[in-house]
């Protein structure tokens, strides 16, 4: 798909990266994440405090009668509370694809094992997950990837073990580990939109790996929940 621009900030980007709203028949705005309702739609690529300000002054609304050519527009009160909850629930579900694909581990044993062999291209940890288990992971990856030293870390999600163990239909997933680079990358791109909209630091964007074809010999990581640090780690 082509570049959108963003009707509140003019910004143009790729649509992956924005959010699409949708105008119902009933005059009612709509959050599209997936971009999949039909008639026109309105892109936003503004976080959720921009949002809110936006609303409150009237600007969304001006917006979005002239990308719709009407003034025929409700604006739900909760729309950013609704388009937050859209993207967690995308995310969720591209997780519980990865999973059933078998694209990724959970259970920390197995995500050891894969980061110490180099096998790791996501780490990502559940909100209540325990200081020390997400430290040993990192320092699996970090030798895997013969990085010791870097600070490389996982990235917290901002939801708790039940919320991950219900979206993977596992038991107890604290931790996640992704082992193949474009599942990964899948996982990065719609984790990195909800993260932006909520205001929280963006996912990681690993790269594919030489034999899937990729020309970029790294991949970009992030650190701990604390930092988040961008770094960049050869593969």
């Amino acid at each position: 798909m082509s570049e959108r621009s963003c009707i509140l900030t003019r910004e143009a980007a790729n649509p992956a990266a924005l959010v699409r709203l949708a105008l119902g028949p009933d005059g009612q705005v709509h959050p599209d994440v997936r971009a999949k309702a039909p008639g026109r739609g309105a892109w936003i690529g503004v976080d959720r405090g921009t949002l809110e300000t936006a609303i409150a002054k009237g600007k969304l609304k001006g917006a979005l009668s002239r990308a719709f050519k009407t003034g025929d527009i409700a604006i739900p009160a909760d729309l950013p509370t609704r388009i937050a909850e859209a993207l967690q629930r995308a995310t969720l579900d591209r997780l519980g694809l990865e999973a059933k694909a078998g694209m990724l581990l959970t259970g920390s044993d197995k995500i050891d094992e894969a980061a110490r062999a180099g096998r790791l291209h996501m780490l990502l940890h559940a909100a209540d997950a325990g200081g020390d288990g997400t430290r040993k992971l990192a320092q699996a990856w970090r030798v895997g990837r013969d990085a010791e030293g870097s600070g490389l870390s996982g990235l917290v999600l901002p939801v708790p073990r039940p919320i991950l163990s219900l979206a993977l239909g596992r038991e107890n997933v604290v931790h996640i580990g992704l082992t193949d680079a474009r599942a990964a990358k899948r996982v990065s791109e719609t984790l990195d939109r909800w993260l932006q909209f909520i205001g929280s630091d963006p996912a990681p964007q690993p790269c594919e790996t030489g034999s899937q074809g990729a020309s970029a010999a790294s991949t970009v990581v992030r650190g701990n929940a604390g930092t988040n640090e961008g770094l960049r780690v050869p593969e």
